[in-house]
């Protein structure tokens, strides 16, 4: 049907009555001025033809069906590939909310701003209508949302990452409370590019990119930065975790939940194959990026995967170091700036296989092995669904979550952290997650071995005052009968030769089956000043090539002159949240200094 003032046409059926969002969406029809609405539903019919208009227009490549099924390439623009956290805001109604690592403007002048870079933003272009869930149909976690956009990749990576289409007004009902998302290209200029979140208003716009992470709103967007304000108001959490199922011989299931800051293996430990050795054990995926959780009627805590794919860092990824994300990835996936080659493969560096003689880089400029410049950008991605995992656990979709026996907290670090050690409670717990933290390269912060703290892996995400964060953290503990017992994993400590001491990939499956043991109460630990850790001959080397008792005894060695220079390092971040530092946080240190 025709809109009268500006001649749009309105295609596809909105299949809602939910007066709120139909307001909404017209409100943003005369904003945005599209020639078109198209209003989405998630069907099968619905990706034929939508996929098809993309290779049309050039915005997908179809790739080889034989080697790719399902499979098609998209290449953004050079200037954007990447998160910008200079250009994301959180706009509380305070400063002070938002906190000092948060990005902050007075949401009405921001409003303003926006409105003014979205109004003919449209003009000559289709905006989309993508209704969605985050979480499992009828889960009392699950959150609707509703992007509209003026990007075709947008709606079909949404379709991939998020349950889209009719079952998002399912549960959305007449409800009013739902995600209000705007997303216009606008013309991919950095110097015009927001992505900014209110979360009193449940509400986001991004403006002037078209990469993933700032431009899929259901994920960091929504899952963590708007996701983590309303779980302090409501009484859960939204953390920046993978969650896992361990499964031993004789089936018993324990699921753990795991913040790592990038780099840090995540999505392979997601999905760890367990090596030969331990005959009869099962790990499964629940999720490789986002964890909701909330405490359960038996007092235990809780986690849904909100998500309903994976977008993954493709580089690196070969049979070693992630065999089942290697088949995941075989079919129905769409690659972002990875290289493509001759016959319309993909290829990467890392790739299991022979580098192509030749291929088109990620710009789309001819490339060969002696250039200087990758062929694949080191953040290019995969967005694939997560029904592709072969290792995809049963309980993915059950409404009600999993309990969580023991959450993770990783880094990579040279020195200074051991391999494993337990929190000897929660507030200890959370004072280790508040002070994680990542070496980072030379061309990242100046100087090789600097780290940058990223406190449980939400520092660019936390969507409120990290200071209340933590203390949100430690109020959870009260609602628990049965609190996760907390650890910390490094599997990047080094020896004098620069060389990587423990060799990771699926032998993490060790440490990980001592973290399991620990949190049914029937592995031996020694008291240590960072923690309960490991005893001697806990684990079961066998199979382990060039791996010794004396290399465990260094991975797990703890230096004093190393730990002093720690804690100090830790201040930093400790006074710039000060004001609303909770004590505990203070005490626990001070509890470290003195076993120091």
């Amino acid at each position: 049907m025709k809109h009268e003032t500006h001649n749009m046409t309105k295609i596809g059926n909105c299949n809602t009555t939910n007066a709120a969002l139909i307001r909404w969406v017209e409100e943003t029809m005369e904003l945005c001025q599209p020639d078109r609405v198209y209003w989405c539903d998630g069907s099968e019919a619905e990706k034929e033809a939508l996929t098809s208009e993309a290779v049309a227009k050039g915005v997908l490549i179809r790739l080889n069906p034989e080697k790719r099924p399902g499979c098609y390439y998209h290449r953004s623009n050079p200037n954007d590939v990447a998160r910008v956290e200079q250009c994301t805001y959180v706009c509380t109604p305070t400063e002070d909310e938002a906190g000092p690592t948060n990005n902050w403007a007075p949401p009405a002048d921001m409003y303003q701003k926006l409105h003014g870079l979205c109004r003919g933003a449209m003009q000559g272009r289709t905006m989309y209508v993508v209704p969605y869930l985050m979480g499992p149909l009828g889960s009392p976690l699950t959150k609707v949302g509703v992007e509209l956009t003026d990007s075709i990749y947008v709606v079909l990576s949404m379709r991939v990452m998020t349950r889209m289409g009719k079952i998002a007004y399912e549960q959305l009902g007449e409800s009013r409370d739902f995600n209000r998302g705007l997303h216009c290209m606008l013309d991919i200029n950095a110097e015009r590019r927001y992505i900014v979140h209110f979360p009193q208003d449940n509400a986001v716009i991004s403006v002037g990119s078209n990469y993933g992470g700032n431009v899929l709103l259901g994920k960091k967007c929504l899952s963590l930065r708007i996701g983590s304000y309303l779980g302090r108001k409501e009484g859960w959490m939204a953390e920046h975790m993978l969650i896992l199922g361990v499964e031993s011989p004789q089936g018993e299931k324990t699921y753990v939940a795991a913040a790592f800051p990038s780099a840090c293996g995540k999505t392979n430990f997601a999905m760890l194959v367990p090596p030969a050795h331990f005959k009869g054990w099962k790990v499964w995926t629940l999720g490789d990026d986002i964890a909701w959780m909330k405490p359960g009627p038996d007092g235990r805590l809780y986690a849904i995967n909100p998500e309903a794919g994976y977008f993954g860092v493709v580089p690196g990824t070969n049979s070693q170091s992630n065999p089942n994300a290697v088949k995941t990835i075989s079919r129905d996936a769409i690659f972002t700036n990875v290289a493509l080659t001759s016959d319309l493969d993909v290829w990467w560096e890392g790739k299991d296989g022979d580098v192509p003689t030749e291929c088109l880089d990620w710009r789309g400029n001819h490339w060969t092995p002696g250039c200087k410049s990758p062929a694949a950008h080191p953040n290019s991605r995969f967005a694939v669904p997560m029904t592709n995992n072969p290792v995809l656990a049963p309980e993915a979709n059950d409404p009600n979550g999993v309990p969580i026996s023991a959450i993770i907290f990783g880094a990579r670090r040279a020195h200074t952290m051991p391999l494993v050690f337990e929190a000897f409670d929660w507030i200890h717990g959370v004072y280790i997650g508040a002070t994680m933290g990542s070496e980072m390269t030379a061309a990242a912060v100046g100087g090789v071995g600097q780290i940058r703290r990223d406190p449980m892996a939400m520092l660019p995400f936390c969507g409120y005052n990290m200071g209340d964060y933590f203390a949100h953290w430690l109020k959870m503990r009260k609602l628990l009968k049965h609190p996760p017992r907390i650890f910390h994993v490094n599997w990047f400590r080094k020896d004098a030769h620069d060389k990587f001491m423990w060799p990771g990939f699926g032998e993490n499956m060790r440490v990980l089956k001592w973290i399991v043991d620990r949190a049914h109460g029937r592995a031996d630990a020694q008291e240590t000043p960072l923690g309960w850790v490991p005893g001697p001959r806990t684990f079961d080397l066998t199979g382990i090539k060039n791996f010794s008792e004396s290399t465990l005894e260094k991975l797990q060695a703890i230096s004093l002159e190393e730990w002093r220079k720690e804690v100090m390092s830790q201040e930093e971040l400790f006074l710039k949240l000060y004001p609303r530092l909770p004590k505990e946080l203070i005490f626990q240190r001070e509890l470290l200094i003195s076993r120091l």
